[in-house]
């Protein structure tokens, strides 16, 4: 409760501000975020339906944000079982230009997921690509991060996640190259 209040305390300050007025007009839905804590608290971006391939949900309304159990804070969001990683690394520091970041490495069990099939190749969410730059999807957000980069790989079996207050440390140009290029990390020999 007392970090709730820290919290919202936090985020109107931050909102008032002149920099909180571009935060405001990227205010996501509960259905539309991801976040990292840690590797049991985070938040990402699936096929909002059953058994669908990545590339095929890279459409308006066809994504939705699932969450570890610790993580999970709306009924609009899907919760993640408590096994989808098999084995996953969390890290957080510093990047290239001295910007905060936090991210999520490893290996999956796509079979857990109704959302995903296990033969899939797997896709790229992320906050500053698609259309315009707008995301993909489209207005989603990294909570207390400016950027975001998501790959699912389901036949890999592998996933990682990467929040980025520099754009230089989520790269959404290089969606085709797979995890271990776009977020360096312990992928656990997986894929």
């Amino acid at each position: 409760m007392f970090y709730s209040f820290l919290l919202l305390s936090w985020l109107s300050a931050v909102l008032a501000s002149p920099a909180g007025l571009a935060l405001q007009s990227r205010a996501a839905a509960p259905d539309n975020i991801v976040s990292l804590s840690s590797a049991n608290k985070f938040c990402m971006i699936m096929p909002r339906d059953e058994h669908t391939n990545i590339g095929d949900s890279e459409r308006p309304g066809k994504m939705k944000t699932y969450c570890s159990a610790a993580a999970h804070s709306s009924e609009q969001q899907g919760t993640l079982p408590g096994n989808f990683w098999s084995n996953v690394a969390f890290k957080s520091g510093t990047g290239k230009n001295g910007g905060q970041y936090a991210q999520l490495t490893g290996c999956i069990r796509p079979t857990t997921v109704d959302r995903l099939n296990a033969d899939d190749g797997g896709g790229q969410y992320d906050s500053s690509g698609g259309v315009g730059g707008q995301g993909n999807p489209q207005g989603s957000v990294c909570l207390g991060y400016k950027h975001y980069v998501e790959i699912l790989e389901p036949s890999g079996p592998r996933a990682c996640i990467k929040c980025c207050d520099d754009p230089a440390d989520c790269p959404t140009n290089m969606d085709t190259q797979g995890c271990p290029t776009v977020i360096q990390g312990n992928y656990f020999n997986c894929g």
